[in-house]
């Protein structure tokens, strides 16, 4: 991958899953879209919102970070190397990015403070603009 202009890895942009995306967009269930395309982080991070909205925190968290991990494998398949850019304004990474922070906010609803805030920290990290936006 190319560097930037600030000496910094570039950013890292997912590919897009049209046919995982437009299934969700056409309400199939979440559920339905995450068997059908395990791989896909905003299935993944669609059912963990939906569970912390419903009270089941240990749901989510489980969800959450099953979106996390998914996320992270297809970031590293496409040049990521630990750090840099996920740009929420590219929005095949906004599923990645909605993962993590539902992770963190179920990390931190079950009182496991350090991943709470380690979470915290990748997502500002990550993008300042999804920090913002999923705070």
């Amino acid at each position: 991958m190319s560097q930037n202009l600030l000496g910094g890895p570039a950013p890292t942009l997912l590919p897009d899953e049209p046919e995982a995306a437009k299934l969700l967009a056409d309400g199939v269930e979440p559920h339905e879209v995450a068997a059908k395309f395990p791989t896909y982080a905003a299935a993944w991070a669609v059912l963990a919102e939906g569970a912390f909205e419903r009270g089941d925190v240990i749901e989510s968290y489980a969800f959450a970070r099953t979106g996390y991990h998914r996320g992270l494998d297809a970031l590293r398949r496409n040049g990521w190397k630990g750090h840099g850019p996920v740009p929420w304004e590219h929005v095949p990474n906004r599923g990645f990015l909605r993962a993590l922070a539902a992770l963190g906010r179920a990390a931190a609803a079950i009182g496991e403070d350090g991943e709470a805030e380690r979470c915290r920290t990748f997502l500002r990290d990550s993008s300042e603009t999804a920090a913002q936006a999923l705070a």
